[in-house]
């Protein structure tokens, strides 16, 4: 079932792409306290190469403090810069205690903070960072444009929106594949069968600058501007 907005300038209904089956936040904290013994052995190395990449996008942007979304066990941690100031947040605190557990191990003295927090309603002011990105969590979240649009509000204008996500393949054998696992959404704890237009509406999409990442373009990094908030307003 999709789920609809109302454009506040034209008066029209707009569906909004969604996957088949609903996830929430107490399937998803289900899923990943099963999943958070085994997660870096089962997911590390497969997305090892879409989390550096994003790392690396992350510490080429200006800017010093960064929001990472979806911090999970930490795996992406050790690869910023450490003139970059890290504040992660993750629904579940299995997979949290892991990741307090490598920024102990590996001496991250750069990582502020690691908190169990609902990335669609998070608890921090506007724009308190210059950087966040959210990694693996749009095909997890309950309400994906919400996620977009909180990311929004604790960006700085003129910061950076950065997404790394597996996205809906548009034909052929995978999407097949995809559709069919998305009967198993709530034990995997996300969705196989994500679009990214259920993440972007049309105007982010748009100016999105778009890229397929190893492995075989599996996943995607999705780079957005945050732009003022005059002009969100008129692409909103």
């Amino acid at each position: 079932m999709s789920d609809v907005l109302r454009d506040a300038t034209t008066e029209k209904v707009v569906e909004i792409p969604s996957p088949r089956s609903a996830l929430d936040a107490d399937a998803v904290k289900v899923a990943y306290r099963r999943w958070a013994a085994v997660y870096d052995a089962l997911f590390g190395g497969v997305s090892a190469l879409a989390r550096k990449r994003a790392v690396e996008a992350v510490n080429a942007l200006p800017g010093q403090k960064v929001l990472e979304v979806g911090v999970g066990t930490g795996l992406a941690l050790p690869y910023y810069r450490r003139d970059k100031q890290i504040t992660g947040i993750d629904l579940s605190e299995d997979m949290l205690e892991r990741a307090r557990g490598r920024v102990s191990k590996l001496h991250l003295s750069n990582v502020n903070a690691l908190l169990e927090m609902d990335a669609e309603e998070t608890k921090f002011p506007d724009a308190s960072f210059d950087i966040a990105v959210a990694m693996f969590v749009a095909s997890v979240v309950p309400h994906p444009r919400r996620l977009l649009s909180e990311l929004k509000r604790v960006v700085k204008p003129g910061g950076h929106i950065l997404f790394v996500n597996h996205f809906l393949a548009t034909g052929g054998v995978r999407l097949a594949v995809e559709r069919g696992m998305a009967r198993a959404s709530r034990s995997l704890g996300w969705h196989p069968d994500f679009a990214i237009e259920g993440l972007l509406p049309p105007e982010d999409l748009a100016r999105a600058v778009i890229r397929p990442v190893p492995p075989a373009g599996l996943f995607t990094l999705v780079t957005l501007d945050r732009l003022d908030d005059a002009s969100e307003s008129l692409v909103a």
